[in-house]
């Protein structure tokens, strides 16, 4: 008795391509979310880079003032700032030390999905400014 060797029939062959596809569909999708996830982190980055630069480099040119102001880093990138006086809770009289709340909000993208990081810190204002009202 002969034994006839039998292969794949053409509807076992489209179905292993509709699965082959189907897997690679999901593949891409998979890829394409992790790259704009890893985007998303360098611009967070980039954005924290440009803060600590701007918090760095506050009151250095010119004495710290309260209130707002803005200014863009570069084409992509602007920042807001808003200096508050800050006190830790009752303060002795005769206190000689003031100290300001520094919130930083950096924005980039466009408007519809403009996205922004927010930077808040302390500083000690120097004795100059202290006596100053």
């Amino acid at each position: 008795m002969k034994r006839r060797i039998r292969g794949f029939s053409l509807l076992e062959v489209i179905a292993a391509i509709l699965l082959l596809a189907i897997t690679f569909a999901a593949l891409m999708k998979v890829a394409g979310g992790s790259i704009s996830l890893a985007r998303n982190a360098a611009d967070h980055s980039e954005a924290a880079l440009w803060a600590r630069s701007e918090l760095d480099t506050v009151d250095i040119d010119t004495p710290l003032r309260l209130g707002s102001s803005d200014g863009r880093f570069d084409e992509r990138y602007r920042w807001h700032l808003v200096v508050t006086p800050w006190s830790p809770g009752p303060v002795a009289p005769n206190a000689q030390v003031r100290m300001v709340k520094l919130d930083l909000d950096v924005f980039w993208g466009s408007r519809p999905r403009e996205r922004s990081a927010h930077f808040s810190t302390l500083r000690v204002l120097n004795p100059s400014a202290a006596n100053s009202p």
